[in-house]
């Protein structure tokens, strides 16, 4: 039994924190390179768009491409190959693949009211890309499989009884103790990051909270501890403290 927790401890230390987050600067573990993460998103993203129908020439997909362009110039990443798109999907969504392939669905124009709050919904996006939390994420799952496959391996040979109880337990301890507190976490980090974002970009930080609160009309509430997303409360009480954090280092 001593060997295979040394086996798994050895794993662990072997993958240390290699990456911090931007503003916030947590330590970050990642197991995907940046080159790989880059060539991931680039294939995605080229995926996207030939399933989908992209606008341009208008108004808004104008827009969306000057906003996207100044922040952009803040987030300043050499590495990054900018793109702004609007694409034709009724769904309130927006995404920023590794990058910079920014995506933005014509769904969510109903909500974001003005170019502030535009760049709400855009900054936050591109605050995932920044923050790696895509390659985070596939870290996070490449761990907690390969902490169950050692775990078979030990059940297997000391008790081989319980291996499927285990496998059902470690499955739902991940997903609710682990992988959706995980994606909550990264959800209010990216509204942090991307506050920043966009108050670097010149553009109003209250509009944020009118943003958060136009998404949340008319939805009922989730069991926060049940979704990988923080309830609409959490998120505007947390945005909040962001900006008054930046009004009050302004003056």
């Amino acid at each position: 039994m001593k060997k295979y927790i040394l086996i798994l401890l050895l794993f662990f230390s072997l993958v240390g924190c290699t990456n911090k987050a931007p503003f916030t600067n947590r330590s970050q573990m990642i197991l995907i390179s940046k080159d790989q993460e880059l060539a991931l998103g680039e294939k995605s993203y080229e995926d996207t768009l030939k399933k989908s129908e992209v606008i341009t020439n208008t108004k808004e997909s104008k827009k969306i491409k000057e906003i996207g362009q100044k922040i952009a110039k803040v987030v300043n990443r050499k590495d990054y190959k900018w793109e702004f798109n609007l694409v034709k999907n009724k769904e309130k969504n927006a995404f920023c693949l590794p990058g910079g392939k920014v995506v933005v669905y014509t769904g969510i124009l109903s909500v974001a009211k003005n170019d502030d709050q535009l760049a709400t919904v855009m900054s936050h996006e591109i605050a995932h890309a920044l923050a790696r939390h895509g390659a985070e994420r596939m870290t996070t799952g490449m761990l907690a499989q390969g902490a169950q496959v050692l775990g078979n391996i030990v059940l297997g040979s000391q008790a081989p009884e319980y291996t499927n109880a285990f496998n059902a337990a470690y499955g739902l301890g991940t997903q609710y103790g682990v992988l959706l507190p995980y994606g909550r976490m990264q959800e209010s980090e990216a509204d942090e990051i991307g506050i920043h974002l966009m108050y670097k970009a010149g553009y109003n930080i209250d509009e944020a909270l009118k943003f958060w609160q136009n998404m949340s009309k008319g939805k009922k509430e989730s069991i926060e501890f049940l979704s990988t997303h923080p309830n609409s409360s959490t998120r505007i009480a947390d945005i909040s403290k962001v900006i008054q954090e930046i009004k009050k280092n302004k003056r």
